[in-house]
């Protein structure tokens, strides 16, 4: 077994600025491992038409690794990857990345005399490793959604999940089906529209429940534009602050707001009276829920493409599939070559049943959070699990502002829990239950003065079995407050915590 001070799991962002964090403290026997075979998560997988993020370029980056020359206001997949493979470069990473190392368990061992255990980590195919920290950075988008529909597995044409786009498959001239109207939906069906009208092909996009669209305003950065951010840095990082802000702004929208959920209200309104002039369409296109209870979409074509003659918006359940058509409720055939299924993630499993990772008293990490509360204090330590830190762990999420700045945040936390145990020499960090208890209390107390509480089904809840009976739905996902906030609360590493 190779003996090392921290392994890291997953090498997207949070993995990435993980291993530039602890290297830059001084802990460099670490070593990044990676399933697949190049680093950026989910801006690796998700290659489908359209793919951009939702969040402005300037703050969709590491702090301490600013792109100068974005293209344009809201990147692009590719864009975005480039940048990820920019800064393993510029921070000299690849000699600590192990690629195609697919992690299958963590084991806790004790050690005898007192000392302080260590995770032993199984990797395919090779010896396990023996870490004395473990940082994992599994990532919520990985784990795709897929309703079981009676017949699904009988359909005679291509099907795939939108973070699993198969390429190879051409569509052109085809009766192609969008299944869900969600974020990545909302990006995929303008280009697939514009595909199948230059092909002579039909597009029908299933919906369950209509999303709240906001302007999406996207506007390529000129070459002056470009070269001033370039040269004159403070500009950049003055926008980008005001990007921030921003989205915190918005963010009372979802914490109880009223005023501002009436803006954000009036802008979606606006939005779609302004692009959907048919009265029975638009009214199929009005979502019934507070917006901000699902996660919200910014299209600027999403609304135009559902207009065109060969694209139609089918509101009726699927009923079942047959090996060349979707049948809905209503008893309509509706003739399909290829489904693309762009129904989201199943946020709420933070840790893959094909993973199985075992604390100190023999308890299963996944089984645990599948049977009870998924808690866990700051999102980043579990009690029975010494010595583990996670990255975008429960709790931790986020509907509006960047995902990348509540990582920065953790990651500063587990390195000053590392840094803290050395110095004691290596001593265990084992959270205390009353001190996990009552952040998740506290938590839960939060969200439900919050829109994800508001009474519409999102990929943000979870149902655990508890006892006999199912619980209602709980939100373990999401971070209830401002990112200002929970940067506060980690700012400082507190040993009291912890035992």
């Amino acid at each position: 077994m190779q003996e090392l001070d921290v392994v890291v799991i997953g090498a997207g962002l949070g993995g990435l600025c993980a291993a530039i964090a602890l290297r830059t403290a001084g802990i460099g026997n670490i070593a990044v491992l990676e399933r697949a075979g190049e680093v950026g998560g989910t801006w690796r997988d998700n290659t489908y038409p359209g793919c951009a993020c939702d969040v402005p370029s300037h703050l969709y980056s590491l702090s301490f690794a600013p792109k100068r020359d974005w293209s344009q206001s809201y990147p692009s997949q590719p864009e975005i990857q480039a940048y990820i493979l920019s800064v393993v470069e510029k921070y000299k990473l690849r000699d600590v990345i192990r690629l195609n190392a697919n992690v299958t368990g963590l084991r806790w061992q004790a050690e005898a005399g007192g000392r302080c255990g260590r995770w032993c980590v199984d990797v395919d195919g090779v010896p396990a490793f023996l870490a004395r920290y473990v940082v994992g950075a599994l990532g919520p988008l990985n784990k795709v959604s897929i309703p079981d529909i009676d017949g699904r597995a009988q359909f005679a044409g291509a099907q795939f999940h939108s973070s699993q786009w198969q390429h190879g498959v051409d569509l052109k001239g085809k009766c192609v089906a969008v299944v869900g109207t969600g974020a990545s939906a909302v990006q995929i069906v303008p280009k697939l529209a514009d595909l199948l009208l230059r092909t002579g092909g039909h597009l029908s996009v299933f919906q369950r429940t209509p999303v709240w669209i906001v302007p999406r305003n996207n506007a390529p950065y000129g070459a002056l534009r470009r070269w001033v951010y370039r040269f004159v840095p403070g500009l950049q990082k003055a926008n980008r602050w005001r990007i921030y802000w921003f989205n915190e702004f918005i963010t009372q929208s979802f914490l109880g707001n009223q005023w501002v959920r009436h803006l954000v209200r009036g802008l979606g309104i606006k939005h779609l009276h302004r692009q959907v002039k048919d009265a029975k369409l638009r009214a199929q296109l009005t979502p019934q829920y507070e917006p901000g209870c699902k996660r919200l979409g910014l299209s600027d074509d999403f609304y135009p493409a559902l207009q065109m003659p060969h694209v139609a918006l089918v509101t009726q359940g699927i009923a079942r599939i047959e090996p060349n058509a979707i049948v809905t409720q209503d008893g309509v055939h509706h003739p399909v070559d290829a489904i693309v299924w762009a129904t989201g993630f199943k946020v709420s499993e933070f840790i893959e049943s094909r993973m199985r990772i075992v604390g100190e008293d023999g308890q299963d990490l996944a089984h645990m959070w599948g049977q009870q509360p998924a808690a866990a204090h700051l999102g980043i330590t579990v009690a029975g699990f010494p010595n583990l830190f996670l990255v975008v762990g429960p709790g931790t999420g986020l509907g509006s502002n960047s995902i990348i700045f509540m990582i920065e945040s953790q990651v500063r936390y587990i390195v000053q829990a590392i840094q803290f145990a050395r110095s004691q020499n290596n001593s265990c960090l084992r959270t205390r239950y009353d001190r996990q208890t009552d952040f998740y209390t506290q938590l839960q107390s939060m969200v439900g003065r919050t829109v994800w509480a508001s009474g519409c089904s999102s990929w943000y809840q979870t149902t655990a079995t508890l006892g006999n009976g199912s619980a209602p739905p709980r939100i373990d996902t999401l971070w209830p407050s401002y990112t200002t906030a929970y940067w506060w609360k980690t700012l400082r590493f507190d040993p009291a915590v912890f035992e």
